[in-house]
């Protein structure tokens, strides 16, 4: 009900405000981290004012749950009649690879206003190749963000601000990612999606977190997020090194934010970047500190799987005392996240019917 409401107020406002199409190509630029419904209605707006739209997605940091590739995801399903552009930097080398363009990194959040808007500027003119005649935002930086790519492109560029006072629909992706916003009155189904809460399967090798995984998928009717590690260990012949890890533990979330919009209810992940970061220190010695931060993302729920069942070597896994090992360290990184805990034991069906009345019960604390 809310959301419908909150859809109504969005087709009101928009049909309240610009209704001809004056501009052939119109510009909207955000995070959009996450896209919710005073997005919408900036779209909406420009949508009316223009023959075409283009809407560019860019962050650096990335906000967890709004990764690229769930970005790209809520664009394509929110505003299939527009041209969409989410980019981190790899897109980004790619495109200037292919176009012959020298590649300039996507610059912080942090970064001043005149560096963010020139960095603009070149990407629609080198990489985009497009000139937009309008820029529809609702923040400060619309008016003087139009006045620079009008000089850097040579080109007119009208600054359009929608709703700036936030008095038509009033929320912001700020109060969104701290909590102090309903997600369900001002997310779109497609987003609010990506929010489900996430639950990661840890053990040891051989400790049956993927069986367990997809079994729990399959009774729930939900997605899973498998392990790709394992894949591009076995694509390499088990020869990996630190910088793959590295980007294993990037692949693994970008493979989880692109599964959450079709979870219904959890998202299972078979392992996360923290095992990835633990692997670092046993294969090169220490813990690699740039997996670190993503070691620590948060997770609603974690299963600890038990190494209590025989160890079935496949002949890419280390000697059988290692699940050990592995498992205390476990023990001790999960002490320190402090998220919601059970421990997995037994058989596979005694250990499905653990988790699933653990996650009916909302997964308490403490088991």
């Amino acid at each position: 009900m809310a959301l419908a409401r909150a859809d109504a107020r969005c087709r009101g406002v928009a049909r309240r405000g610009l209704s001809v199409a004056r501009f052939p190509l119109g510009l909207v630029v955000g995070k959009f981290a996450p896209l919710h419904r005073g997005h919408e209605l900036l779209v909406d707006e420009a949508a009316g004012a223009c023959e075409r739209l283009l809407i560019l997605s860019y962050t650096k940091p990335e906000f967890e749950r709004c990764g690229v590739e769930t970005r790209r995801a809520w664009m394509a399903a929110r505003w299939p009649a527009h041209e969409c552009v989410a980019i981190d930097d790899a897109w980004l080398q790619a495109e200037c690879a292919a176009g012959g363009v020298a590649f300039r990194a996507i610059p912080d959040n942090a970064a001043d206003d005149t560096t963010q808007q020139r960095w603009l500027a070149g990407l629609l003119r080198d990489v985009l190749r497009r000139r937009p005649d309008a820029m529809f935002s609702s923040e400060a930086y619309g008016p003087p963000c139009a006045a620079m790519l009008a000089r850097e492109l040579a080109h007119p560029v009208a600054s359009v601000v929608v709703d700036m006072a936030r008095a038509r629909v009033p929320v912001s992706a700020t109060r969104l990612r701290n909590g102090s916003a309903v997600h369900a009155e001002w997310l779109a189904p497609e987003v609010l999606a990506s929010f489900v809460p996430r639950i990661v399967l840890l053990g040891g090798e051989s400790s049956g977190k993927t069986t367990l995984a997809a079994a729990l998928a399959r009774r729930l009717g939900t997605a899973w997020v498998p392990e790709y590690g394992r894949e591009l260990w076995e694509r390499r012949g088990g020869a990996l090194t630190p910088d793959d890890l590295r980007e294993i533990a990037r692949e693994q979330v970008r493979r989880e934010d692109a599964a959450a919009p079709r979870a219904r209810g959890v998202l299972l992940c078979d392992t996360s970047p923290l095992t990835t970061w633990g692997y670092s220190g046993w294969m090169f010695g220490s813990p690699d500190p740039d997996i670190e931060p993503l070691a620590r993302r948060r997770y609603e729920g974690v299963v600890l799987c038990e190494p209590d069942f025989p160890f079935v070597q496949d002949g890419t896994r280390q000697p059988s005392d290692f699940r050990n090992v592995q498992h205390d360290w476990y023990l001790e990184r999960v002490r320190e996240l402090g998220a919601p805990t059970i421990k997995a034991s037994g058989a596979p069906e005694q250990r499905i019917a653990q988790v699933l009345d653990w996650i009916v019960k909302g997964f308490a604390p403490g088991r």
